[in-house]
């Protein structure tokens, strides 16, 4: 999807851009590579500076309730210093890295509910800056996939994904948000559980795998919150039988009652009220060297179902949202 953004604030005849990212999903750590694309209008123009930023939008917990913005997480120069002639037309192409804890967005082509968006940013001598937005796909890393699908074939289903603005503590986290991949669960732990939260903090060296559960209460006892991390290695994605990997992760919160931190408590540095989990973590248990044997799939839960659809208009709405913001400045 382009859209096309006229520099309304050097005029109607202004020059306009376009953003073109290559085919197919982006991977987190990987390269995000397009082109930006200028047409000059009816006169010469110096452009300062043409800036890709990232951007997402990110839930936020608060004493009022939720609220929900957009945040950009990254940014980057790929060109400016040059003057653009009247009616010139000029291509840059661009390859940017994208950070490791980048969101995922979809699963086997199947959207999650997460929005992404690459917002480029042209600075023209003597206007404000102005440029286009483009929605960004991102797919697992293959470890990332190998635990979803262990998921998927151990029974549990997907319910929905969000990101939640703040820090999880105890973890490697870089970014100001996280993840959270929200799933029901398996019939085998319905009984202990009445949900469980997955998030992917990603690096060069492998991935930190945290699980939050919501307990169910006994007879005797209330219910509450189990968190607890896991780290494996890129490498391991094809050299372990992770729906055994998973099944021992989830036996080991369920029954081992050490392993339980207390309830989640909430509060972000200098934002007061914004979702934070300081509960204790638990390094997990080595990692099994069976070979995967496979797994059904998580995405099976997502598959012809509503979350997809909904999913689809959330991203419309989103950057119809956008694109609307940006034309009530111009007319201002």
């Amino acid at each position: 999807m382009v859209f096309k953004r006229l520099l309304g604030a050097i005029g109607v005849g202004g020059p306009s851009v376009d953003t073109v990212l290559d085919g197919g999903a982006a991977l987190p750590g990987g390269a995000l590579t397009g082109r930006v694309l200028l047409r000059g209008g009816g006169s010469a123009v110096e452009i300062e500076h043409i800036g890709l930023e990232l951007i997402a939008r990110v839930e936020a917990e608060h004493a009022e309730g939720e609220s929900q913005g957009a945040v950009a997480f990254e940014r980057f120069t790929v060109g400016g210093g040059f003057r653009l002639g009247e009616q010139e037309e000029r291509e840059l192409p661009f390859s940017v890295p994208l950070p490791w804890e980048t969101p995922v967005t979809e699963l086997y082509g199947q959207p999650l509910g997460i929005v992404l968006g690459v917002r480029t940013e042209v600075g023209v001598a003597g206007a404000r800056d102005k440029g286009d937005l483009d929605p960004l796909a991102v797919r697992p890393l293959p470890v990332q996939e190998a635990v979803l699908e262990a998921f998927g074939g151990l029974g549990f289903g997907f319910r929905s994904a969000d990101l939640e603005y703040g820090r999880i503590g105890g973890t490697g986290q870089q970014l100001p948000f996280y993840q959270e991949i929200e799933l029901t669960p398996a019939p085998q732990y319905a009984h202990a559980l009445n949900e469980l939260e997955l998030t992917f903090l990603s690096s060069p060296g492998g991935v930190e795998v945290v699980l939050e559960a919501d307990k169910r209460g006994g007879p005797f006892s209330a219910g509450h919150d189990a968190l607890i991390r896991f780290v494996v290695r890129h490498e391991d994605a094809r050299a372990l039988d992770w729906q055994t990997e998973v099944d021992g992760w989830i036996r080991r919160m369920t029954e081992h009652r050490e392993v339980y931190g207390s309830h989640a408590a909430y509060g972000h540095p200098g934002a007061p009220g914004i979702g934070h989990h300081s509960a204790a973590h638990h390094s997990g248990p080595g990692l099994g060297t069976a070979v995967a044997a496979g797994a059904a799939g998580l995405a099976v839960g997502v598959v012809g179902g509503m979350v997809a659809a909904e999913a689809v208009d959330e991203i419309g709405d989103f950057f119809e949202g956008e694109e609307d913001e940006g034309d009530e400045g111009d007319e201002g």
